[in-house]
This record gives structure tokens, C-alpha cells and sequence, in this order.
């Protein structure tokens, strides 16, 4: 984030959505009905099994692309990996990947690898969308509901994982989750016409609403108690050796400009700062379409829940966790 700051503004026309916002893909217009999104994710194994990872690779890399409403076409594999691993771990992983691909309809057209002393995986994506359709993270207003579309906690679970404090077979609803495409609850959210959106990942849940606030010139009310989180996470969370140090950088990113309640569950508040791998879509809509979308995202087998509201910017609090 802070090296993000740091890059120069490019000016172009037809850059429609760059990085001045924080957003979770860039939109270059190519014409008046079309126009290019694309985004590049990749990080260490979460999981040992290599199928998996792959498979939870590329649901992450997609998810960019389905936050901004688009439609992913085509992807290219970015890997490290080291001389003294068997080539069959990289071949799994891959294998796992391109399942998500194919499911997706998405094309895997090359990519790059280098030599590294640890495996990461992952992919750049690009996908095509209607300049006058895309959902960006500045579109937020006063009195919408806020729609969150998968648990929280996968953070945590993962590193209990790590530290042999959890098992994979424990953790089978966040790996399910993980591997779970965006892609209905991206169609259900184009079609009611929702004003923002954005995928919940390394930031946690209130980083990134956080960035959606101050995108959109907004406040928001969270409340904790409708937050769904994985089976196991609220318990993990407890023991420090468990919690992600993303959690305490999440939560200094966030500080100065929330308000948590003192009645919240303090462990409740650590999981709204665990990074999220592959977590779902926080989206923005009036009131007016929010049954509709909560229906379509249902009818779809999305789990979603409203989970909080937007105001008007509110002095010295953007968010606020009730």
C-alpha cells in the first residue's frame, strides 16, 4: 500500500480504472462497448497438498476480476520454484489451477517462472467488460446496504495449520470457500446493479471496506454479530502463535480512522482483520435492491448475509464496528 503511494499517476483517456483507488483490477476502454480488466496475484502455499493450492491460486486470481462485475478470458501462470523440488509438486499444482480455469472458461495462454528458494503460484488475468458496467470501490452511498459473500477466518485457520494446532480435515468448509469461484456472486451483484464492490483478501474485511469508505467519500456501520466466521476461527484466534502478523498491520492500517464498540467480542474484532485468501465479495447496494440481490445470490448457492450499512461521512470515524 504505501509503495502503491509512492508510483507515478498515469493519465490516459481510456484508463478508466487505475491505481488511484486502491481497486482490485485495472479497466482499460478499448472501445465504446468494451474495455480490458486485468490483475496479477501470487503467493507461498497455504495447504500442503499441491491441488489444492493450485486450485485456491487461481480462484484468488480470478476474484479480482469478478469484483470489478467483469468476465475473466484468458490467464498466464507466474511461478517460483526451487531446482531441488520434484517437477511433479509444480505439475500439481498447475493441474489444480487450470481445474478453476476450465470452470471459469478461462484460457491459460503461458507465463513466466524462475528459480526460488520457496514455491509461489499464481496468476495474471485479464477479462473484458462494458465500460458503462464496471462495479469499482468508489461507487458506495449513503444508505446502502453492505452484502458480504463468504465467511471469514481463513487467515487464522491457515496459520493454526502451519503450526500443527489445526487440521486440514477441521478446516474443510474454509479450503471449500477458498476454492469457491466469485463468479455467481459476481453475476447476481451486475445484475441487480450494485453501486460498489470489492473481494476481501490480504487487508481483511475492514481494510477493505475501509478502502471502499474513503474511496467513495462514505462512513460505514459494521456489525460484528452478522459476520459469518469459519467454524474453528473465533477459537483459534485466542493463541497468538495462531493469528496472522497481517492481523496486527490490518489492524494499525485501520485504527485511525475506526471505532469498535466496547461491547464487541475482542476476538471477533482480530478475525475482522484477518487477511482473507480467495474471500468473497463486499458489496455496496441500495436498499431498494438488496432483497433482490440477497434472492439472486441464494438462487445461486451463495451463502451471503448483510452485515452492515453506509452513512455520510461521519468527522473522525469512517468506520465504525458495532
Amino acid at each position: 500500500m504505501q509503495v502503491l503511494h509512492q508510483l507515478p499517476h498515469t493519465k490516459d483517456k481510456d484508463l478508466l480504472v487505475g491505481i488511484d483507488t486502491s481497486d482490485d483490477a485495472a479497466v482499460y476502454r478499448i472501445s465504446e462497448d468494451l474495455a480490458a480488466v486485468t490483475s496479477l496475484d501470487f503467493f507461498p502455499p497455504i495447504v500442503d497438498d499441491s491441488d489444492t493450492f493450485g486450485q485456491i491460486a487461481a480462484s484468488n486470481a480470478l476474484s479480482d476480476i469478478y469484483a470489478m462485475g467483469g468476465s475473466p478470458r484468458f490467464a498466464t501462470n507466474i511461478v517460483c520454484f526451487p531446482k531441488a523440488l520434484d517437477l511433479d509438486i509444480l505439475a500439481e499444482i498447475i493441474k489444480g489451477s487450470m481445474e478453476k480455469l476450465s470452470e471459469a472458461g478461462v484460457l491459460l495462454v503461458g507465463g513466466h517462472s524462475v528459480e526460488d528458494r520457496e514455491v509461489k503460484y499464481g496468476l495474471s488475468v485479464t477479462g473484458f467488460i462494458n465500460p458503462r458496467d464496471i462495479t469499482t470501490n468508489k461507487g458506495a452511498r449513503a444508505g446502502d446496504v453492505l452484502v458480504l459473500t463468504k465467511p471469514i477466518g481463513v487467515g487464522v485457520i491457515t496459520s493454526a495449520i502451519k503450526a500443527g494446532k489445526y487440521t486440514e480435515e477441521a478446516a474443510g468448509d474454509a479450503f471449500a470457500s477458498m476454492k469457491t469461484l466469485n463468479r455467481e456472486a459476481s453475476e447476481a451483484m451486475v445484475s441487480v446493479g450494485a453501486n460498489a464492490c470489492t473481494d476481501i483478501t490480504g487487508f481483511g474485511l475492514l481494510g477493505h471496506a475501509l478502502e471502499v469508505a474513503q474511496a467513495s467519500g462514505v462512513s460505514m456501520v459494521i456489525r460484528s454479530g452478522e459476520v459469518e466466521v469459519f467454524p474453528g476461527a473465533l477459537e483459534l484466534v485466542k493463541k497468538k502463535k495462531n493469528r496472522p502478523r497481517a492481523i496486527e498491520t490490518n489492524r494499525e492500517f485501520v485504527k485511525r480512522n475506526a471505532v469498535i464498540d466496547e461491547k464487541v467480542n475482542p476476538n471477533l474484532e482480530l478475525i475482522l482483520y484477518d487477511p482473507q485468501t480467495s474471500g468473497g465479495l463486499l458489496i455496496s447496494v441500495s436498499r431498494d435492491k438488496a432483497e433482490g440481490l440477497i434472492k439472486k445470490l441464494r438462487e445461486k448457492g451463495v451463502k451471503a448475509k448483510t452485515i452492515g450499512s453506509v452513512l455520510e461521512k461521519q468527522d473522525g470515524c469512517v468506520i465504525r464496528v458495532e
